[in-house]
């Protein structure tokens, strides 16, 4: 592969780690040109941790009219980019955003599109994904024809990039713009703890919690995890956690090193959002939960006695 252009995320201002995973996939696909395409307003230090992060170049849109992101603007000015300097391949992240941008800019394009994908490579001079399909019970590997080649790949599919720090920075005017939707506002929901759709560890509770105060013991556990808190679609139906808690088919796709399922049964839309990750522990009392199916490591007992257990455990190592 010639060139080819990840295009990185920021959040509150700071680039998200995603994007420097983008930049791993990149160079996996060869000895091509990693371009990194930042979009935004005031990106003077995503930009710079891109350069450091191991790109070739990046190619910074900074402007007051990108502060919020809008669909079709930004899928306009970065189909019109592209169109201009023509990269071979555009690889972003399966988020909310990428899963929403990458797909419009790919339609302006008329190329092809392969969407949330787990690894991608090269086979005859096209660019392949494997991705998972029918709700993770298989997996697809796929050829995109076309240029630029397009995929969106899932968040910790990829090590962070090594870094070269040698990237060097190109200003890129916006030119004309206009969007048919313009944002009011974002709410941004304050915490320490990571999301769960780039979370390394995460720990997730189903309705065999019993109820959302007990998650409390969950978040404990997490602390000393230094993990995200997710949860099934059942428990963000009955209100006891937020919906971007939600794991699954209709919340978020994950892919952490570490998965620890408190009391989850494993429904199938369930089971098709995190059966990618590196690693599962299943917790829970029923010994034929579909759960186990996917688990590593399975752990047939009430939650409420390992859960605390494993808390002690974890303290315990991590104190001596």
């Amino acid at each position: 592969m010639q060139t080819v252009w990840v295009i990185a995320e920021t959040r509150d201002g700071a680039l998200k780690k995603v994007s420097l995973e983008l930049i791993s996939a990149a160079r996996s696909l060869g000895s091509g040109t990693v371009v990194a395409v930042v979009l935004g307003h005031g990106l003077s230090e995503p930009a710079a941790a891109l350069a450091a992060g191991g790109a070739d170049r990046v190619l910074v849109m900074d402007d007051a009219r990108l502060a919020t992101y809008a669909p079709d603007g930004w899928a306009a000015a970065l189909a019109d980019l592209a169109a201009a300097r023509r990269p071979d391949v555009i690889l972003g992240a399966a988020t909310s955003r990428g899963r929403d941008l990458l797909p419009r800019v790919a339609a302006r394009l008329g190329v092809g599109l392969a969407s949330d994908a787990i690894e991608v490579g090269v086979d005859d001079g096209h660019l392949t994904a494997l991705r998972p399909i029918y709700a993770g019970k298989a997996l697809a590997h796929v050829a995109i024809s076309g240029r630029p080649a397009m995929a969106t790949l899932r968040p910790n599919s990829y090590p962070v990039a090594a870094g070269g720090g040698g990237g060097q920075l190109e200003a890129v005017s916006l030119g004309d713009y206009h969007s048919t939707v313009t944002a009011g506002g974002i709410e941004t929901a304050r915490g320490a703890r990571p999301d769960v759709a780039e979370a390394d560890v995460i720990v997730s509770g189903g309705r065999g919690m019993g109820g959302p105060e007990h998650f409390a013991m969950l978040e404990e556990l997490a602390d000393e995890l230094h993990a995200a808190v997710g949860a099934s679609r059942a428990v963000v139906d009955a209100g006891w956690r937020p919906h971007g808690d939600q794991v699954g088919q209709t919340g978020k796709t994950v892919s952490p090193s570490l998965y620890v399922a408190c009391g989850i049964s494993g429904a199938v839309q369930h089971l098709a959002g995190m059966k990618t990750s590196k690693v599962i522990v299943a917790i829970n009392k029923d010994p034929e939960a579909p759960i186990f199916s996917v688990a590593d490591y399975g752990i047939v007992g009430d939650v409420f006695e390992v859960v605390p257990a494993l808390i002690a455990a974890v303290r315990a190592l991590s104190q001596g």
